[in-house]
């Protein structure tokens, strides 16, 4: 029998709160001020950790159409490697990684201590709700098998 997965417009079109409420959680972020090269780089990470080929060709093309370098985007997995993000860009990234791998570690310790450093308790917050955000689209797009276009 062959894999017939709903369509992405099946998906939204079942449960229209899920696009709203994701799209209504992203906008409350950008609203606080989490600056949007963060936002990206947030969104890339968590989308390369989870496998997602769909959500990174979308935020790879926003990410460059918002100015970002080619030469970080091609980095971002190995992040730790190199010199080329900021401490409060380093801190996002770690954050990220504990979050979205949540079931391979314990979330806390080091991680938070550095995202504290960097980030107020209200960004904090925001860009937990970022993650949060990103890891569920990736699953609804993986969940569903959405084309990479």
């Amino acid at each position: 029998m062959k894999d017939q997965r709903l369509t992405r417009a099946d998906v939204f079109r079942h449960q229209p709160m899920l696009a709203k409420s994701l799209v209504e959680l992203e906008r409350a972020v950008a609203e606080a001020g989490i600056e949007s090269e963060l936002v990206h780089l947030i969104k890339l990470r968590a989308s390369q950790l989870n496998g997602c080929a769909f959500c990174l060709r979308m935020h790879n093309q926003e990410a460059r159409e918002d100015g970002e370098q080619q030469s970080r985007l091609d980095v971002l997995s190995a992040w730790r490697e190199t010199q080329l993000f900021s401490r409060r860009e380093q801190a996002a990234l770690a954050w990220t990684e504990a979050l979205t791998l949540v079931s391979g570690q314990e979330i806390g310790g080091g991680d938070y201590t550095r995202l504290a450093a960097e980030f107020t308790p209200e960004e904090q917050v925001n860009v937990t709700a970022l993650v949060v955000s990103i890891n569920a689209w990736n699953r609804i797009a993986l969940a569903f098998a959405f084309p990479v276009e």
